[in-house]
């Protein structure tokens, strides 16, 4: 990672009055912590550490930060396959995080369900799920049932940008319209659905606009920016708490790499790949943060290194985590994945 605050770009706006100081390094230190795992997640796959499928979150960390600030401790969160980020915004510990990359017993997911399939029910975060646009409906229904209970929750519901073409995303938000219910869909519109430009695959560019066809609230963001995507996502919890109505977020980002670690991106050119760089969410809220005299150039510094120090010891930690045994893994079949016999579903 480049150094936090080499670049300055003015073009982003100032820190607005009334934010507070420790929060704003918090937001931060997240962004740090996010893309120093991320490149430590890269270098773990070519070093055939993490197996399977590997999708990243770099270039992504203001969104990915942005999203979770918004949300409440008590809201559900459901993600796509690109989750890691997401996984560690919402406070899942990055030792259980990359354990699980590993497929090790001490993963969130007690190493059954690797990169695309991060749990932790006692955080709210419901899964990464594999299939395109298949947190959707498992999302809206949860949104349903806090419907029914007439409870405060929110159900907030990231996905890509390719996910706005698929059924499951026409089906749930006209359902969610029609039943008034909780529910934020977010949109990271990192511009290419796998390898293929956003306005090849939609035909509407503007992917919050396709919440008009359901009279559906919705409103586009910078990704790039940490405090807009926070300030929209809880705009949006705001509003489905009170007016219970839900939401369609769209934030504009670049992914930097490719669609998974093991895609190059030969379909991009190193132009545009070069421009997104130059507005790297990262050194630009570092830039952002020593203008109003809230960061140092050394405080910055501090942070990448601890952050970088905190990734290396998640590596260690997966490394000496145990395998699952045969044993233990027939015994998480009914453990972790059916629920017990004996669940009442009065009242439910």
């Amino acid at each position: 990672m480049r150094n936090a605050a080499s670049v300055r770009d003015q073009t982003h706006p100032t820190i607005p009055e009334g934010e507070d100081r420790d929060t704003l390094l918090n937001y931060y230190r997240q962004m740090v912590l996010i893309r120093h795992f991320e490149e430590k997640a890269s270098e773990m796959y070519t070093k055939a550490r993490i197996g399977g499928y590997c999708h990243l979150n770099l270039g992504e960390e203001a969104t990915v930060v942005g999203f979770c600030a918004g949300l409440e401790p008590s809201d559900y969160v459901y993600t796509n396959y690109r989750e890691h980020g997401y996984a560690l915004g919402r406070d899942i510990s990055p030792d259980a995080v990359m354990a699980e990359l590993f497929g090790k017993e001490t993963g969130c997911s007690h190493g059954r369900g690797g990169s695309m399939h991060l749990f932790d029910l006692g955080r709210r975060f419901m899964g990464g799920y594999a299939i395109v646009g298949g947190e959707l409906p498992l999302a809206t229904g949860a949104a349903f049932a806090i419907a029914y209970r007439g409870s405060r929750e929110v159900v907030a519901c990231q996905m890509g940008d390719g996910t706005t073409n698929t059924g499951a995303f026409h089906e749930s938000l006209n359902f969610a319209k029609i039943y008034s219910l909780p529910i934020i869909y977010f949109v990271v519109n990192n511009q290419y659905g796998m390898g293929l430009r956003v306005e090849q695959g939609s035909a509407v560019s503007e992917l919050y606009r396709k919440a008009c066809a359901y009279n559906m609230r919705s409103e586009r963001v910078d990704g790039n920016d940490v405090l807009a995507v926070r300030d929209a996502i809880r705009t949006a919890a705001k509003f489905a708490r009170e007016q219970h109505e839900p939401s369609l977020i769209e934030a504009v980002s670049y992914r930097f790499g490719g669609h998974s670690v093991v895609d190059p991106a030969r379909y991009r050119e190193k132009e545009e790949v070069q421009k997104a760089r130059e507005q790297d969410p990262i050194p630009t809220f570092a830039s952002r943060l020593i203008s109003a005299g809230l960061l140092s150039e050394h405080e910055a510094h501090e942070i990448a290194e601890q952050a970088q120090r905190k990734v290396d010891a998640t590596v260690k930690f997966a490394d000496e985590s145990p395998n699952s045994t045969v044993e233990a893994f027939l015994q998480g079949l009914e453990e972790y994945v059916y629920a017990p016999a004996d669940v009442s579903m009065k009242g439910a």
